[in-house]
């Protein structure tokens, strides 16, 4: 069996901030292929969320990684899952006629629809996929 994956239980609430007003937009400074250069952009890697009587269940699809290569952080009311996927390349020149492998750094933020009990959650890493169990605060389960 193995053992089981390493999370970081964070004791304060998780806040993505959107401002409502305009901004301005710095590709009126900077070319746009400048721009894309400074820019780190992060994909989202597919995964499901559901909540059952006792706990609210998560599986989030990491296919190609070791469990050095993401963390998992719990706030009060979201999990966050970052990490980076570098998949090896063609050992000799070629072209490619399909590149659908999302590489380079990933995150996916995801709400928690009930407070969960942090003493009890339970993570999983096997064949690819992310297991997270999160008990539900008060379920004694």
């Amino acid at each position: 069996m193995e053992p089981p994956v390493r999370y970081r239980r964070l004791s304060h609430r998780y806040a993505l901030v959107v401002r409502a007003e305009p901004t301005w937009s710095l590709v009126d400074f900077w070319p746009s292929h400048a721009f894309r250069l400074l820019a780190r952009s992060h994909w989202r890697p597919d995964a499901d969320a559901y909540e059952t009587r006792s706990a609210v269940e998560i599986v989030v699809d990491l296919a190609g990684l070791d469990e050095d290569d993401f963390e998992v952080q719990l706030f009060e009311d979201a999990v966050v899952v970052e990490g980076w996927r570098q998949l090896p390349g063609c050992a000799e020149p070629a072209t490619y006629h399909a590149v659908m492998i999302r590489q380079g750094p990933f995150r996916i933020e995801l709400p928690l629809p009930a407070p969960v009990d942090a003493e009890r959650v339970s993570a999983r890493y096997e064949h690819g996929l992310l297991r997270l169990t999160l008990p539900k605060r008060g379920s004694g389960a």
